[in-house]
């Protein structure tokens, strides 16, 4: 099995861009009309159909839905489901064989590596970077609606150091605010989390001594509170006067977002802000053909650039054993990647869509994928 990639991305890009224009235009279908034939350049002979199953980052879970929708406009009879139980539950599932994909805010470790070789049919993993996201600082103080953190300030505040809003390292790089005297109570993931490892790799990597820190996907500072998933993070963050937290920038709603301090400017979260510090970015060695991980540079100081910033992998088998779960995942995967499943991405996550080289070198990954043989 090899159906062309770009055969099933053109019959996908042309149903799967109308529905989500219907959706805008106040469709009660996001999906599109289960049956309805379309006659599209590029469709395939072969009828897809059949169960799908992902989980894994819920920074993912905005730009999942507009790919589900796009997607099965196309195919109405596969069912994709994404569990958003967070990027290490998601890396657990897929290499315990319990779902064919997995959406990752880190790529697989060493360790995982090795299990990857033992779950997947031929031994080898494909890691690609679908999903280039801010992550923001939230924050809830009503009355302050700028608000600057320098990394060492952050760093400070997170590691439970600076306790207060009106500390004198917050006043310095806020000379124009009036702050309050609130305590500051900050919110972190209580699971495994990739948007926690980049968060936490950030810190190590800009805020020297003032984050005695590894990065991890665990939380590594004991008390303050905690919640499970970017949803959790928020609603607690948004339930609480002097609360701050790091999520992805999808879901900070109405709160306040910070500025970090990139070189001498400050700068704001945007999806033109973090696609440049991945295109900045290079390859990690070491990985197999079509593993692409990118190894971000976090201490940039190229104005513009928003270092803070987490790339999200989906992370499938290059070799699947049943036929139908080998073609979904191809399927689905192409549809991602495309400028379309990026662009709906975009409008519904407000991500970044990933560069042209990018696009090339996952398509090829994509397209190398095998099953049943």
């Amino acid at each position: 099995m090899n159906v062309s990639l770009h055969r099933r991305v053109g019959a996908i890009a042309l149903t799967g861009a109308l529905a989500l224009s219907l959706a805008a235009c106040g469709s009660d279908n996001p999906v599109g009309e289960a049956g309805t034939d379309v006659d599209a350049p590029g469709t395939t002979e072969t009828e897809l159909s059949g169960d799908l199953a992902g989980a894994g980052a819920s920074t993912q879970e905005a730009a999942m839905g507009a790919w589900r929708a796009g997607f099965q406009s196309t195919y109405p009879d596969v069912t994709v489901a994404y569990d958003p139980v967070g990027s290490g539950g998601g890396r657990t599932q897929f290499l315990n064989g319990g779902v064919a994909f997995a959406g990752s805010d880190a790529p697989l470790d060493e360790d995982e590596l090795a299990q990857a070789e033992e779950r997947c049919a031929g031994g080898e993993v494909i890691e690609i970077p679908l999903y280039i996201s801010p992550i923001a600082v939230i924050y809830n103080l009503p009355d302050v609606e700028q608000l600057n953190l320098s990394p060492e300030v952050l760093a400070g505040i997170f590691n439970r150091q600076i306790t207060t809003w009106d500390a004198p390292e917050i006043a310095a790089d806020n000379p124009d605010a009036t702050l309050p005297d609130l305590p500051i109570t900050p919110v972190n993931r209580s699971d495994e989390s990739g948007t926690t490892e980049n968060f936490t790799e950030y810190l190590a990597a800009t805020a020297g001594d003032a984050w005695p820190h590894e990065a991890s996907g665990d939380w590594p500072v004991s008390g303050g509170q905690s919640a499970q998933g970017t949803s959790g993070v928020v609603q607690t963050v948004n339930g609480g006067e002097g609360t701050i937290g790091y999520a992805d920038a999808s879901q900070a709603g109405q709160l306040g977002t910070a500025r970090i301090k990139v070189g001498e400017e400050w700068v704001e979260y945007s999806p033109e802000a973090s696609a440049a510090v991945v295109a900045a970015s290079p390859r990690a060695e070491g990985r197999g053909e079509h593993d692409i991980v990118v190894e971000l540079d976090r201490t940039t100081t190229e104005p513009g650039t928003y270092p803070l910033v987490l790339v999200s992998y989906s992370i499938a088998c290059a070799g699947y054993e049943d036929e139908t779960q080998g073609e979904l995942v191809q399927a689905f995967l192409g549809y991602v990647v495309s400028e379309e499943g990026q662009e709906a991405a975009a409008g519904a996550a407000g991500s970044a869509p990933i560069s042209e080289e990018l696009r090339s070198d996952a398509e090829a990954a994509i397209e190398a994928i095998t099953a049943g043989a």
